[in-house]
């Protein structure tokens, strides 16, 4: 596993730049990354620090007993974690340990696919196909996650996907690694917005043969753990010359 130093300096990382790119929501969504096999023990950003000004340290280490094992002071006392982060997070960790990172997001364009009857990635586009039978829907809101119980709910709307599209929502983009589910987080929004502009055409959408569809989608997942690391590598490069305080 990871150490805990360099877990912190990439989910740091992801935090930084998904506020650069508009998919944060004020203080809201979570990014957490399991710190053991089990998925009891996690890194999560806390209440009230703002993706933007987000640092290694300030990650909290929580457990799956709703547990802060570890939080530095803040402004108005020690870090915590936001409740539905809490109950989101820990109940995908716990059933679902191979999801070593999961990402919540109400990012606009994939957002916006949560709100419409029948809304679906459909698989028209490049950077969809990487998500053919990758990803779960889940077509009942259930209000906010404020108990285990809407917690294990949408963990099993998630089942063995890797994303969850949630109804009047948001998304949840789960990966091995905090690079390969960062990665998926964003070409899933640069899907899911090519998707929107389409539709706002009002042409209807080409479709694409399932056996292209089928071997687009092979050669994607074959292709994506290396380049999502690259991916990630080059987002902390940046940010080492720009905002070098997120590693604190």
């Amino acid at each position: 596993m990871t150490d805990l130093t360099e877990l912190r300096v990439d989910l740091a990382a992801t935090l930084r730049w998904a506020a650069r790119l508009g998919l944060h929501e004020g203080i809201c969504n979570h990014f957490s990354v399991a710190v053991d096999e089990r998925g009891d023990r996690f890194l999560v950003n806390p209440l009230g620090v703002h993706w933007a000004e987000m640092a290694a340290s300030d990650l909290v280490l929580a457990d799956a007993a709703g547990n802060v094992l570890e939080a530095k002071p803040g402004p108005d006392g020690p870090l915590e974690v936001e409740a539905t982060a809490f109950f989101i997070h820990s109940r995908i960790h716990l059933s679902n340990p191979a999801a070593r990172c999961v990402l919540h997001t109400h990012m606009p364009y994939a957002l916006s696919l949560c709100l419409v009857e029948g809304g679906r990635l459909e698989m028209v586009e490049q950077n969809a196909l990487r998500f053919h039978d990758r990803i779960a829907y889940e077509d009942e809101y259930g209000g906010l996650a404020l108990d285990n119980s809407e917690g294990d709910r949408l963990a099993a709307a998630l089942g063995n996907r890797s994303v969850a599209f949630l109804a009047a929502h948001g998304v949840i983009v789960t990966g091995p690694t905090i690079a390969q589910a960062f990665d998926d987080l964003y070409y899933l929004e640069r899907a899911a917005k090519a998707q929107v502009l389409a539709r706002s055409t009002g042409l209807p959408l080409r479709r694409l043969p399932d056996a292209v569809v089928q071997r687009t989608a092979q050669q994607m997942v074959s292709e994506s753990g290396s380049q999502a690391h690259r991916h990630l590598a080059a987002i902390r490069r940046i940010l080492d010359r720009e905002e070098p305080g997120y590693r604190g």
